[in-house]
């Protein structure tokens, strides 16, 4: 069979350049999802970038979680509640209230951020918890650091709050505050508490705790 050649040169040439044009649209393709790829990471990298420890445990509570503190101390329990400035853990025995200041380090987050809606709680601070323990007389385990991180406890209840302190009147574990038992009056900085914790039995607490938003 005869073959004209200029038709077979066109018929090469046009393989040629649908091979060239089927190349560079999948390089275009490739590009597109890569440019595609980089747009999404970005994205979510400036919507990481704006979310913060607080909305992190919001997006965790009811989860079981370990918190240390600055003292080395690590507790685990339930997260029931994330203020603006503290949160809260449910364990067997206690509920422990643990200032964000206090934490160096948390396990078993999830990467759940949950805004809080609320303007007023996000006005509400660790004082306002304070107050509300103090409040309710809520006999309490005060865990504090004092020189070199070395970690002390002491018992007792809540006189008053202050701005960036509060007064524990001093008594033995388990006792209600009354002026024959008090032992002494002392002040602690905020900025020294590590945790509060509260006895969960019904009969070792006079009343239930609550904590106002923190």
């Amino acid at each position: 069979m005869w073959i004209d050649p200029g038709s077979a040169r066109a018929y090469a040439d046009a393989m040629r350049w649908d091979a060239l044009f089927t190349d560079l649209e999948a390089q275009l393709a490739a590009s597109e999802r890569l440019n595609l790829d980089a747009e999404i990471a970005d994205r979510m990298r400036a919507d990481a970038a704006g979310v913060e420890l607080a909305d992190r445990l919001r997006g965790s509570l009811g989860l079981r979680i370990g918190v240390q503190v600055s003292s080395g101390s690590v507790f685990e329990g339930t997260l029931s509640h994330a203020g603006s400035q503290a949160l809260v853990l449910h364990d067997p025995r206690n509920e422990v209230l643990i200032p964000y200041a206090a934490a160096v380090q948390y396990v078993g987050l999830s990467r759940l951020a949950v805004a809080e809606p609320s303007k007023v709680r996000q006005r509400l601070g660790l004082a306002n918890a304070l107050r509300g323990l103090a409040r309710d007389r809520t006999r309490l385990s005060v865990l504090a650091v004092r020189g070199a991180g070395t970690e002390t406890t002491v018992h007792g209840v809540i006189d008053r709050v202050g701005r960036d302190h509060l007064d524990l009147a001093v008594t033995e574990y388990g006792e209600d505050r009354r002026h024959s038992n008090v032992r002494q009056i002392i002040t602690i900085p905020f900025g020294a508490l590590v945790a509060l914790k509260s006895a969960r039995n019904a009969e070792a607490q006079r009343g239930s705790a609550t904590h106002p938003a923190a």
